[in-house]
């Protein structure tokens, strides 16, 4: 037993002596460098930038920078037009539409419908009318506007009554019908159709009239597109539907021209150009 304890301990001092030998020979540049073990490798890469961190710089070529856009210059808004005094002496009702009369929930019915035949005659034929012949016989009242709003107030239903007191294809009010014929010596009837739709017309005429006097030069154009291609511009078209459906004087304020209804107008104007009832 001692004397394989010997051989044992004879053949582990080789052993040590060549290992010492070995580790004095062994250069510098053998010896790991413990920065160059600490840099991540490319093979890591992919599993760092799922979780959300930078990715290792590569050698690439640097990018060539890309010109800075410059910023885009929008043009300046163009000011509300300014208001004049109106020409007009007589003037409709200033107060926006009535509240529905206590107790009603929907719209009742009176006599008979027309037929739709009949109210694209009679809308046509109102359209067509000149309202303004002496001071400004260039004024008619876009066809298509006329069967626009009637279809937007009534749905084309000639004998309807609404609960704030609205009648008719045009929807025209009471007061409204009064200073219509009272303005321009008529006696249009309101429960007519026929007379309905030349009533609503021919308000629609005026306020052409009043708003292109006070505040476009006399200008009686009714252009959609330019200045005037959003339903929010304070603009000659959209000042006339506006105030056929909120009154006149909630249109024409002390701080000029504004469009207190616009989904109103965005509808009716969409309506010009969108409407079932153009094909009727």
């Amino acid at each position: 037993m001692v004397r394989g304890v010997r051989w044992r301990a004879g053949v582990i001092a080789v052993i040590t002596v060549f290992a010492l030998a070995g580790c004095l020979e062994q250069t510098p540049a053998d010896v790991p460098d413990p920065v160059a073990a600490a840099e991540p490798t490319q093979a890591a890469e992919p599993l760092a930038q799922e979780f959300g961190a930078a990715p290792t710089p590569s050698a690439s070529p640097t990018p060539t920078p890309s010109p800075k856009k410059s910023p885009t210059t929008r043009p300046p808004a163009k000011p509300k037009p300014k208001r004049k005094p109106p020409v007009e002496t007589q003037l409709p009702p200033k107060a926006p539409p009535k509240p529905p009369v206590a107790g009603c929930t929907k719209p009742k019915y009176e006599g008979t419908a027309a037929t739709r035949a009949q109210v694209k005659q009679a809308l046509t034929a109102a359209a067509g009318r000149t309202y303004w012949p002496t001071s400004a016989p260039s004024i008619k009242v876009p066809v298509d506007l006329v069967k626009a709003t009637a279809w937007q107030e009534s749905g084309w239903q000639s004998n309807i009554v609404a609960c704030d007191g609205g009648i008719g294809l045009m929807q025209v009010m009471p007061d409204t019908a009064t200073f219509v014929n009272n303005r321009f010596g008529k006696s249009y009837d309101i429960k007519k159709y026929e007379d309905n739709a030349a009533l609503g017309a021919n308000y629609l005429a005026w306020l052409v009239k009043y708003f292109g006097d006070v505040y476009f030069e006399g200008d009686y154009t009714l252009d959609t597109g330019g200045d005037c291609a959003s339903h929010t511009a304070p603009c000659l078209i959209n000042a006339v539907i506006a105030s056929y459906n909120f009154g006149f004087g909630a249109v024409d304020t002390d701080e000029g021209l504004v469009i207190p209804n616009p989904r109103y107008v965005e509808n009716v104007r969409a309506l010009m150009t969108e409407c079932d009832c153009l094909a009727f």
